[in-house]
């Protein structure tokens, strides 16, 4: 069977590793994981992007050669890769040898196809993007999309003929529909392609620091040619390497969601003209924002991974990453969403349910996994045979963030297993003692099974769990029912997740400095990632011959005079969750009154709500709502409401809260 093969995008050497940076390569580490926990062989490669006009400028600025610069920050790569647990199989750097014979190659068999020709051109250039914008984009001297200055500048350049392969394109993207995913994202690709394709400079002569041209050493690559052959040249595609054979067509490629055009549609061009296989999938990512705009290095918002991971340990980080975002979608970044997820998910929910059935066995059982031996009860292997099928399912689509909620939802169930059961009473009774042994085993092995799942998202912590409950010898891998072998000795009185205390962690958090709010315009400057990148976004022109079309950017409107506010604190007092309409039906003697079940990801809630002149019940089974999770219970009726819905107030006709996107039940709504 081929490998599986994923990469990263290779990042910018003008910055230090953020959380843009970790996020992807997180996402893809946690993808190379759960494809080896299936019995794939796979590969996994990232790397660096050192080339560049910015590179050549910054390396200046510091009186050192550009390729210093580079080295510096590489290991800077080094060693947050290691501190992460990043599991991959080759670091390219654009500098080696290797990758520039590949460049060649690759170019060779472009130039062949005659899809290689000299002309001039003329445009405003942003070194910060390695671009060219239309000067109707370019407002007070800037670059439209990062806000980097901009320089006119005329020079001869090598054309690949892009525009040859406007319908080749268009072809493969209605051929393979998974080419680019999320399904927007094609959408967008396919209109950009559709409003006509210029032919692409792939050289430049205002600067040195790059590839040279064969047979032209005037010329250097543009940047993007010589980067985007990566992917390739790291399989040893120039050497006639077995690996290349191996691996190639990359399975997945990915990438931040404004350089999707550089991947799906520039990479398979050259891909078609140099008469190499494409890619199967191209999935783009959102971007982590701060105080709801992207991160940006000049308003200084940017997070660094290293004080947390410091503070809360990596494989909280990574779950947090992971359960927070919804792939494709932007995601808020907060410290208190961080805590949040650490004391409530890993905390309460795993940490406590693994202390518990430790600390159960330890004292019922001499320490030891129990037989299970008492009356059949499968509700638990079901359970966790329905939540193994969901995160597979969800895991192989990279929604990682719905495969942790079924894992969750297990967690719920198991917790809810053990105070249905009640070991601590057939602990009392001798005759109950076959089933006391079967409930713990039971609880054990579901333990076992969600510590198995989630070791692609938290390595050291699905370790540590699977030696507590006695578990590290049963089978790698196994998530199907009665792995864990009864006998096995448990450790109990670990902690797994010590909880955190917010009051003290928040006090020692420095605040913003006066005059730079926490808010941002634009990616950091100059950063290749597939958070935050250097490279233009969808809806800019490509670089190209002059006179590409473009869009003024809008002004912005005056912001409205401020309500009467309440503090953070008044705030996080309501707990909003994301719930999921299960049961609907129209509750007898009251007109506007509908009995709904709702799904919150670890248990379910019964809830009235004063809808039911809106909704007919069966319309609303399987939405998506926000529920007021901490509102202390009230019955109406008879029944009992185990919290609230958020509704519009349209003219006294109540319009329920749901969202443009599948999130999994149980999710903060902050």
């Amino acid at each position: 069977m081929k490998r599986f093969y994923v990469t990263t995008p290779i990042y910018y050497v003008n910055d230090v590793p953020h959380i843009g940076h970790t996020y992807t390569t997180v996402l893809a580490d946690v993808l190379a994981r759960f494809q080896r926990l299936m019995g794939r062989e796979v590969y996994f490669l990232t790397g660096t992007d050192e080339h560049g006009q910015h590179v050549e400028r910054a390396a200046q600025k510091q009186g050192i050669p550009p390729i210093q610069l580079a080295d510096r920050v590489v290991e800077r790569y080094h060693q947050l890769w290691k501190t992460l647990g990043i599991s991959h199989d080759d670091f390219i750097r654009t500098t080696e040898e290797s990758h520039r014979r590949g460049v060649y190659n690759c170019f060779e068999r472009v130039k062949a196809q005659g899809d290689v020709y000299l002309d001039e051109y003329e445009g405003m250039y942003c070194t910060g993007c390695e671009a060219f914008y239309p000067e109707t984009q370019i407002v007070d001297g800037r670059c439209p999309d990062l806000g980097h200055p901009v320089e006119r500048l005329r020079e001869a350049s090598y054309f690949f003929r892009l525009s040859k392969y406007q319908q080749p394109l268009l072809d493969w993207y209605r051929d393979h529909p998974e080419s680019v995913r999320p399904d927007f994202r094609l959408n967008e690709v396919r209109r950009f392609v559709e409003m006509g394709l210029r032919d692409l400079s792939i050289s430049r002569t205002s600067f040195r620091w790059g590839i040279p041209f064969p047979d032209d050493d005037r010329h250097i690559f543009y940047v993007w040619f010589d980067a985007l052959c990566n992917y390739v040249t790291a399989l040893g595609y120039a050497d006639d390497s077995p690996l290349y054979d191996a691996c190639w067509p990359a399975d997945v490629h990915l990438v931040g969601k404004d350089i999707v055009r550089f991947h799906a549609v520039y990479w398979p061009a050259f891909l078609m003209s140099a008469g190499l296989p494409l890619p199967k999938t191209i999935f783009a990512h959102g971007w982590w924002l701060r105080s709801e705009a992207k991160m940006s290095k000049s308003t200084g918002n940017i997070v660094d991974p290293i004080p947390l991971i410091d503070a809360f340990g990596v494989d909280p980080v990574r779950y947090f990453l992971m359960r927070e975002m919804a792939i494709g979608q932007d995601a808020s970044f907060s410290e208190e969403a961080l805590v949040d997820r650490i004391n409530n998910d890993l905390a309460n929910d795993l940490g406590n349910l693994a202390s518990r059935v430790t600390r159960l066995i330890e004292t019922s059982c001499a320490g030891a996994v129990p037989r299970a031996a008492g009356a059949a009860d499968t509700h638990l292997k079901e359970a966790a045979a329905r939540a193994v099928a969901e995160y597979r399912a969800a895991f192989q689509e990279l929604r990682f963030h719905e495969g942790l909620a079924a894992l969750w939802a297990l967690v719920g169930e198991t917790n809810r297993y053990i105070v249905r059961h009640e070991p601590w009473s057939l602990a009392k009774d001798p005759a109950q003692r076959p089933q006391l042994e079967t409930v713990l085993y039971n609880a054990a092995e579901a333990l076992r099974i969600i510590a198995v799942a989630v070791g692609p998202v938290m390595p050291a912590a699905s370790a540590s769990l699977l030696e507590q409950i006695g578990g590290a010898d049963a089978p790698a891998g196994l998530l199907e029912w009665g792995g864990l072998a009864p006998g096995k000795k448990i450790i109990a009185g670990r902690t797994l997740f010590p909880r955190v205390d917010k009051g003290a962690y928040f006090s020692e958090l420095p605040t913003t400095p006066p005059g730079k709010p926490d808010t941002a315009s634009s990616p950091p400057d100059g950063g290749t990632t597939s958070a935050h990148t250097r490279r233009t976004t969808m809806d800019q022109p490509a670089p190209d011959k002059p006179g590409a079309p473009g869009e003024p950017t809008p002004a912005q409107a005056a912001p409205a005079p401020q309500p009467a506010t309440i503090t953070i604190d008044d705030f996080l007092k309501v707990k909003l969750r994301v719930g999921k309409i299960l049961e609907a039906e129209r509750l007898a003697g009251a007109d506007k009154l509908l009995k709904l079940v709702v799904d919150i990801g670890d248990e379910r809630r019964t809830v009235l709500a004063g809808i039911a002149l809106v909704y007919e019940p069966e319309t609303l089974v399987g939405k998506s709502i926000v529920l007021v999770a901490n509102l202390a219970p009230r019955k109406m009726r008879g029944v009992e409401s185990q919290g609230m819905i958020l509704a519009a107030d349209d003219d006294g006709r109540p319009i329920i809260a749901t969202f443009e996107s599948p999130v999994p039940p149980g999710a903060t709504v902050r």
